[in-house]
């Protein structure tokens, strides 16, 4: 077991505060206030490389670095807030004064969560956490249930996706720091809506990283697309998982967050005998059985791999979920004909069919574009355990433009695809935009400061896009015209904006009010892929009812036989809003890229 211990400023009701930073190898490490009072102070050395101070009279706000060696002053990795970014001075934050009004609040079952994944930049015209909290009534008419936020800690800049944070402790200054996220999450539970923060344990931002500098925080054991793994296994890694392992614990317990959305866990380089991640599950599991409240950690993964999401006694990490990107695979490649990249490897109907079934669509057989055998069998997990989307930030935002399906895609065939996820029998999760048909697109921005670091990303984004077949140019990301370009425009009052964003609407009130529906139940259910009409059929039941979902995603109708006298209902037919009263007919006629679903109660 790793050896847990608080860090960075705490501060006491009373005024007292602890310091205390993680620098092992350093000889000697010093406080240096800056104000209001300006003094330095020797810290004193503790076991496992932890230096600490005590002071009297710390006020919130007071600012502060750590002397390095006599030397160097950097601000403090665990910084809970940087108020004018990250080189200048970090700021002591009381934890203890927000009024939070949520007490009763005892958060959602992981089965009822239905995910509005945004960026808090673009996501409003304020491009802050008051922003959202202007929306919630907006998204609580649409029916979500859980928003998930893009990263929040503090990078360079004022534009950026938020995987260029540097202090994963600090929340971003410019949308409205600390205070800013706590009042948002407040709001979110008054009204019901359950708060998913994404957070990186995988790598940090280039500029601002100073990491270095405190101790052996990175290994060359690994490599990451980011270059130096984070060192969970190697020497002094003890400093580097409490350094994560308090990151979680304070977003649940101090910023009152339900869950937390682990970006790419697959590059968290760890072969210890127990993995960070089921360390991180074990002290979560912890804190909810000291809070009363159950707290979630949801994985995004390029593995496959059920051991992240199964119990620790069945051998696996014991997290409660995680991202599926290959029901998004099968489903974007049906839609749009897309064959470049990863995509090689999906583009048939049978593979939205084995989404369904099984999951994942490469569970042990071999995958062409990675050319090795892939995955491994996640039919005993319950649906519940997996997100699926039609986009997300990745999916959209790491297109060479950007580009929406919106794009793509006719008006039909956007219905058609969100009927597919929504109604599926895993976690749904939106894109901001998405429910209304957002054109806008949603690029890849950030604002360094650097400037042979700007060239570097540039060049980088140019070179990521060779392996697909997409025309145009890469958009700046150092331009603030490209942010702009990425923010919604919110046009969802009329015409089709207005008709899809009804759809979604009904689409998540019958997810939530069906009993078939609302139960993210893989057990009782047959799906079936007629790739000569490409037509899905997706039947299921429990022991009161059964639906039959027929999507069809060509470009023709088609009918479809009913059994005599077996007392059909329809449910929904997207290419017609209004649902008839009368009898359906004998044969059922799909119009092209619709869905129609229809439920039959057993005859007694």
């Amino acid at each position: 077991m790793s050896i847990l211990r608080k860090i960075g400023a705490q501060l006491s009701p009373n005024g007292l505060c602890t310091f205390t930073v993680w620098a092992p190898e350093l000889e000697k490490v010093a406080l240096k206030l800056t104000h209001p009072v300006a003094k330095t102070v020797a810290m004193q050395k503790t076991d496992f490389g932890y230096w600490s101070v005590m002071q009297e009279n710390i006020t919130p706000g007071t600012r502060y670095f750590f002397e390095l060696n006599g030397q160097e002053v950097r601000p403090d990795p665990a910084s809970h807030f940087q108020p004018e970014g990250v080189h200048e001075s970090s700021a002591v934050v009381d934890h203890n004064y927000f009024a939070w009004t949520d007490k009763n609040w005892r958060g959602l079952e992981l089965e009822d969560y239905i995910i509005y994944e945004l960026h808090t930049g673009t996501f409003t015209p304020e491009h802050t956490f008051e922003g959202i909290i202007s929306k919630l009534d907006y998204l609580l008419e649409l029916g979500i249930t859980a928003i998930e936020i893009m990263p929040v800690a503090q990078f360079p800049g004022e534009r950026n996706w938020g995987y260029d944070g540097v202090y994963p402790f600090a929340v971003q200054n410019s949308y409205g720091g600390p205070d800013g996220l706590k009042k948002m999450v407040n709001a979110c539970h008054e009204k019901g809506i359950a708060v998913v923060l994404d957070v990186v344990y995988n790598h940090l931002g280039p500029e601002g990283n100073y990491l270095r500098d405190f101790g052996p925080y990175f290994t060359e054991k690994y490599k990451t697309p980011w270059g130096s793994a984070l060192n969970f296994d190697d020497a002094h890694a003890d400093g580097v998982r409490n350094f994560f392992i308090q990151n979680a614990l304070m977003w649940f317990r101090d910023f009152h967050v339900d869950a937390l959305r682990l970006d790419a866990v697959h590059a968290i380089m760890d072969f210890s005998a127990r993995h960070f991640l089921e360390e991180l599950a074990d002290e979560t599991k912890k804190l909810s059985a000291e809070t009363g409240r159950e707290f979630l950690l949801i994985a995004e993964s390029d593995l496959n791999d059920v051991r992240l999401i199964n119990p620790q006694e069945k051998g696996g990490y014991g997290l409660h979920a995680q991202w599926n990107d290959e029901f998004h695979h099968a489903l974007h490649t049906v839609l749009t004909k897309e064959n470049a990249g990863y995509y090689a490897d999906f583009g048939s109907l049978k593979d939205l069919e084995k989404a369904f079934k099984h999951t994942f669509v490469f569970n042990g057989n071999y995958a062409p574009h990675r050319r090795k055998s892939y995955g491994n069998n996640a039919d005993e997990n319950p649906g519940k355990q997996f997100v699926v989307c039609l986009q997300n930030h990745d999916q959209v935002g790491n297109r060479m433009r950007g580009d929406r399906l919106t794009e793509p895609l006719s008006f039909r065939a956007l219905k058609l695809a969100a009927a597919t996820y929504i109604l599926s029998p895993y976690l749904p999760m939106l894109f901001m935009g998405e429910e209304y048909g957002e054109k806008n697109p949603f690029q890849y921005f950030i604002s360094h400061t650097d400037k042979n670091l700007v060239e570097a990303v540039q060049k980088g984004r140019k070179e990521e896009f060779k392996g697909f077949q997409w025309a145009g140019q890469v958009p700046d990301p150092q331009s603030e015209e490209t942010f702009r370009n990425s923010s919604l425009t919110w046009q969802y009052q009329e015409g089709e904006g207005k008709e899809l964003w009804n759809f979604y609407r009904h689409l998540i009130s019958l997810r939530k009010s069906h009993e078939i529906f609302r139960n993210p139940d893989k057990t009782q259910l047959q799906v079936s892929a007629d790739e000569t009409k490409n037509l899905l059929t997706v039947e299921r039941w429990n022991k009161d009812l059964g639906v039959k979902c027929f999507y069809n995603f060509s470009k023709e109708p088609i009918e479809i036989a009913l059994e005599k006298n077996a007392g059909w209902k329809l449910l929904l037919n997207s290419a017609y809003p209004e649902i008839p009263e009368n009898a359906l007919p004998a044969k059922l006629k799909l119009d092209p890229e619709s869905v129609i679903i229809i439920e039959q109660k057993p005859i007694s």
